[in-house]
């Protein structure tokens, strides 16, 4: 598997100088680590850094929710309201409800993020003011202000319609999650990976121990390391940690599309030929090369990363670096396709 030169090229783009990828490929495992983490000091992420995965934890929260249904806990088509203490009228437009589909697959019509204000920060995301102003947002900012924000909201179309990014959509999901099973978030994801995929190493908030495991990371063009990212009231939409091979876990754990995986996988709302929406996952269509697949990206203040899933080459592959800018995605999107491309080839695909 030719990971080192892909590793390599990635970390050559402008302000990237350092990756780790981790990848599943018939079977068999590769995990690669190049680079220097630390601007000017020797020293490569390993298999124990601890990333923070941003977004990436929307898949998790989607593959619980799956679980949630086939265990009969939920359905897609239940009003959220259902799941809230007290009235929100709010929560619907012209008598149509947000539904549990809606959130997840982005089409409820709620907000990116609560408070509103934090999606003014995040629109000039590569500045470098960018992480202190959302540490200050979220400093104090728990589920009690998450509830009050939420009486706030107005949907301005009815759900179901059109694709519009929500995170608060995710920390909803949660919220429903530890409704329905009684047990705290952290507690219900960390247990339901453990036993299905054997992810014991999954993390949200970090023992001491832990911290100075965590991967350093740098924020736009700046050359100072900034800080992680800060909790948000669930953790559910942006705040789990992992080491590689805890995503590597993950990877053969969606591979084997038992049926967890499978449902949430299934595509709820279908936007045009290429591409639909799962239980917060991409489902992109029409490729050429890669077929069907299933992506997510995870985006923080300093790292960003990706997932695929490729049941075409029955390949997964997860990419992160500990640099977080506007060029990021771009250069990992291309090292993911320029690993599919090696794979083809040895296929025996042109």
């Amino acid at each position: 598997m030719e990971i080192d030169e892909v590793a390599a090229a990635l970390i050559e783009q402008p302000l990237l100088h350092s990756t780790s990828i981790g990848v599943v490929y018939r079977g068999k495992e590769y995990i690669r680590h190049r680079g220097d983490m630390q601007a000017g000091k020797r020293g490569a992420p390993t298999d124990a850094t601890l990333y923070e995965i941003g977004s990436l934890s929307k898949t998790l929260a989607g593959t619980l929710m799956a679980s949630a249904v086939l265990d009969g806990k939920v359905t897609l088509d239940d009003d959220v309201r259902m799941y809230l203490q007290g009235a929100y009228p709010n929560l619907q437009y012209k008598g149509e409800p947000i539904r549990l589909r809606h959130l997840l697959s982005h089409t409820s019509g709620l907000p990116n993020m609560l408070p509103v204000r934090a999606n003014t920060v995040l629109d000039e995301f590569t500045d470098h003011g960018t992480p202190p102003e959302l540490n200050a947002i979220y400093a104090h900012y728990g589920k009690p202000d998450f509830f009050n924000d939420l009486h706030t909201v107005e949907i301005p179309r009815a759900p179901g319609k059109v694709y519009a990014y929500s995170s608060t959509g995710t920390e909803l999901t949660a919220h429903i999650l530890e409704q329905v099973y009684k047990r705290d978030y952290e507690s219900l994801l960390r247990g339901f990976l453990s036993e299905t995929a054997g992810m014991s190493g999954i993390r949200i908030r970090l023992a001491d121990t832990e911290v100075q495991q965590l991967a350093i990371g740098y924020h736009s063009d700046n050359p100072i390391p900034t800080t992680s990212m800060p909790q948000l009231p669930w953790w559910a939409s942006g705040n789990v940690k992992a080491t590689v091979p805890e995503m590597v876990k993950y990877l053969r754990f969606q591979l084997a599309n038992g049926p967890v995986v499978t449902e949430s996988h299934r595509t709820l709302v279908k936007f045009d030929s290429d591409f639909s929406i799962g239980y917060f996952w991409n489902i992109v269509s029409g490729d050429r090369q890669k077929g069907r697949y299933y992506a997510h990206h995870g985006g923080v203040p300093r790292s960003q990363c990706y997932i695929y899933i490729i049941p075409k080459y029955d390949l997964g592959i997860f990419i992160i670096t500990n640099q977080s800018g506007d060029r990021t995605a771009n250069a990992m999107e291309a090292a993911a396709d320029s690993l599919v491309e090696k794979v083809a080839a040895r296929d025996g695909e042109q």
